[in-house]
């Protein structure tokens, strides 16, 4: 395949110079076609919301409403007629055209007064969308309304979580300022790599390979809806996945180049080809394996994810295409002209070499000492909790803050900032008498204003937040009675939040044995062995079980997110980031494996052939040795992109990105370079155990040495 793209070089450049060119121009109608939501066709909890916000005029829902909050002076009463009358009218005000409110004056429902009655609370649902920034510029005329309202000599104070959560308002950036940054880590990685202008090379085809699945992307959204992260994905993860599988086709070809005459013009294409059948085999199966692994995210029933799972697969594919068609081209026309000042490389890493020495000269230790360290890091993903953040943990040290810490000191009940959304065509008051009686529940709320037609809204809300434990116990008791009752549909956003988690994670099991069979598989046929794929996938399942330990302390319990992000601690993990930090990074940190274990398997049949004794130590050396500074330049390089995507206003994206770049350096360090060669040091002649009927299932020939590699090793890695 590469001759053939070498003996067309004019076509293939043009295409991808096409195709990159659409993609810038047609990348801004991409991104205004994005989704902002999250929905989850066929669900009770989605039927319901939909339900309320089409025959309510756009309001509530999944969204959670407003709150208004007066506490009044001593000796004042927050029910006396005046002062409630007072108050209702600064909410009717404030409520938009559309919107819907409920005040202890316009319903007298005693659950919007406090046990001391010094306070009241009012709920507002504005008529909003979808996304992290549902109700738009409404928040900001809503707050400059309520500024200076006083009842009772007292402010009203506006809170709730739209506006706890706004630091997450900013689905509308545009992601090129988070991937200038990225790619200046890059670049300052491949000039310390190459120290030459070869740097540029890698950044070449990331810039073709990025806009081009930005025009796949947008021919998606004309066909589904693809959700708003996406953009960040492609710009940053594309940056690094692109750039990584650069990195090792050039780095090859460079090390093939210096292994002949470099003026000699056959040896130009023959150290091409040479590259591409090895850096660029290993590049074309970890591609697969990182494809593999996103689909776990396609076959999940929940479009969002799905949309994050078709970009995911676009990434290493089209990075892929780039790397063993376009590169060869660049490398062949002008790849002489940037290695300069040339310099001629040395094949292995001395470090990475003494490295890989010590441990197989003392496997066992190695293994136990990075094994220890590695469950050290998973062990507090024992503790990892999925759901929406707990509401106190939002906004920490603002005024919305400070409101809701009085709102819920007032004996209000937490859950108040998500309520339930019932509707039903029955009794709404006996309804909510009969909610109201679940254990765990703190109020209700059945206005006779909150009617269209025969559908009436009730209101649920629990003493704990829905995140708790306790809190998801009432909101799973509130569910259940409600949906018994005849005529009635329960939603709002613990309801969808309940059946996102029962959507993603019912079914895992099964699409993650899937996902690692169809992985074995792969690397099995391209390995010729059994061993060392069951083995990449173990330590790959470890890697991630490190990166979920990484953000239960850090996001989770607070253990720095405040010093890192200006966040305070959240107390759950968002429901989608643990299944999509699993695809992402079981795939990238396969990447590695990948790189690793070719040479290794490059070196072990070159010597073998040569009636080497000790292969498995010489070839774990020589692997290793020349594998470990590509692999950490690759890391580092990766994990750059991800600082930058942490950089993007949206928490979710942040604390995956917090995943991911811890993953990916234990990763590359820790596993790949440490446990993984111990581990294979261990397993000896096991390694290389390839029965014949696996083989003949698979329709695998015979194992041969690399072009590359026959009788072409460096005289220092010798045994």
């Amino acid at each position: 395949m590469t001759r053939w793209v070498l003996g067309h070089r004019r076509l293939v450049t043009l295409v991808w110079l096409v195709l990159a060119a659409a993609g810038v121009a047609t990348v801004g109608g991409t991104v205004d076609r994005l989704s902002q939501g999250s929905e989850l066709p066929g669900r009770p909890g989605q039927q319901a919301n939909d339900l309320i916000v089409e025959r309510f005029g756009g309001t509530g829902g999944r969204n959670a409403p407003l709150l208004l909050e007066l506490t009044v002076p001593d000796g004042r009463r927050a029910d006396a007629p005046d002062v409630s009358a007072q108050f209702d009218a600064v909410v009717r005000r404030v409520t938009p055209p559309g919107g819907r409110h409920a005040s202890y004056a316009g319903t007298g429902d005693p659950a919007l007064i406090s046990a001391d009655a010094r306070s009241t609370v009012a709920l507002v649902y504005p008529p909003g969308g979808e996304g992290p920034n549902a109700y738009g510029a409404t928040v900001g005329r809503i707050r400059a309304a309520v500024a200076d309202a006083r009842v009772a000599d007292a402010p009203v104070r506006l809170t709730g979580r739209p506006l706890l959560t706004g630091r997450d308002s900013g689905a509308a950036r545009s992601p090129v300022a988070e991937t200038l940054l990225g790619a200046v880590g890059a670049i300052v990685v491949l000039g310390l790599t190459f120290a030459s202008g070869l740097a540029l090379v890698p950044l070449l085809v990331a810039g073709i390979a990025i806009p081009t699945t930005f025009l796949l992307v947008g021919g998606l959204t004309r066909v589904t809806d693809v959700s708003f992260i996406v953009q960040f994905l492609v710009a940053l993860i594309g940056l690094g996945i692109a750039i990584d599988y650069a990195l090792l086709v050039v780095t090859r070809w460079r090390e093939e180049r210096a292994r002949g005459d470099v003026h000699d013009p056959a040896h130009r294409v023959e150290a091409i080809v040479r590259a591409a059948a090895t850096a660029g085999h290993a590049v074309l199966l970890s591609g697969a394996t990182v494809a593999l692994s996103l689909a776990a995210l396609v076959v999940l029933p929940v479009p969002f994810l799905r949309s994050v799972g078709y970009a995911g697969l676009l990434m290493p594919l089209v990075s892929v295409a780039v790397a063993l068609t376009l590169l060869p081209v660049v490398l062949y026309a002008w790849g002489a002209r940037l290695d300069v000042p040339r310099r001629t490389p040395r094949p292995d890493s001395r470090l990475w070499s003494r490295i890989a020495r010590a441990t197989t000269r003392r496997p066992i230790l190695a293994a136990l000492l990075s094994g220890a360290l590695l469950l050290a890091l998973a062990a507090p993903a024992l503790t990892l909790r999925v759901g929406q953040p707990q509401v106190a943990s939002l906004g920490r040290g603002g005024e919305p803050a400070r409101v809701f810490a009085a709102i819920e000191a007032a004996g209000f009940g937490a859950g108040i900032a998500q309520p339930i959304e019932v509707a039903t065509t029955g009794d709404p008051v006996a309804l909510a008498a009969r909610l109201a009686a679940e254990p765990g529940v703190s109020g209700t709320l059945a206005p006779a204003t909150w009617a269209d037609g025969d559908l009436r809204v009730v209101d649920v809300w629990t003493s704990r937040d829905p995140a708790t434990d306790a809190g998801r116990a009432a909101v799973g008791a509130v569910l259940a009675a409600a949906r018994a009752t005849p005529g009635t549909q329960a939603g709002g956003g613990p309801a969808q939040d309940r059946d996102f988690v029962d959507a993603v994670y019912g079914s895992l099991p099964v699409v993650l044995a899937v996902i690692a069979l169809l992985t074995f598989l792969v690397l099995a046929r391209s390995l010729r062995s059994i061993w060392l794929p069951i083995k990449a996938l173990v330590l790959n399942t470890v890697s991630v079980a490190a990166s979920y330990g990484a953000i239960v302390l850090v996001w989770q319990e607070g253990h720095g997110s405040e010093l890192l992000f200006d966040t305070p601690a959240t107390g759950a993990i968002t429901v989608w980031v643990p299944m999509a930090v699993f695809a992402f990074l079981f795939g990238l940190s396969m990447d590695y494996e990948v790189f690793i274990l070719s040479r290794i398997r490059e070196a072990h049949l070159d010597l073998a052939a040569r009636g080497v004794r000790n292969t498995t130590e010489e070839s774990v050396v020589i692997g290793v040795g020349r594998t470990g500074r590509l692999v950490t330049s690759a890391a580092l390089i990766l994990f750059l992109a991800f600082v930058a995507l942490s950089t993007v206003p949206i928490t979710d994206v942040r604390i995956l990105a917090t995943a991911l770049a811890v993953g990916i350096l234990v990763d590359a360090t820790i596993v790949r370079g440490v446990l993984a060669p111990a581990l294979v040091t261990l397993l000896r002649r096991a390694n290389w155990w390839f029965p014949p009927a696996v083989a003949r299932l698979l329709r695998v020939g015979p194992a041969r040495p690399a072009p590359a590699e026959t009788a072409r090793l460096d005289a220092r890695s010798r045994p």
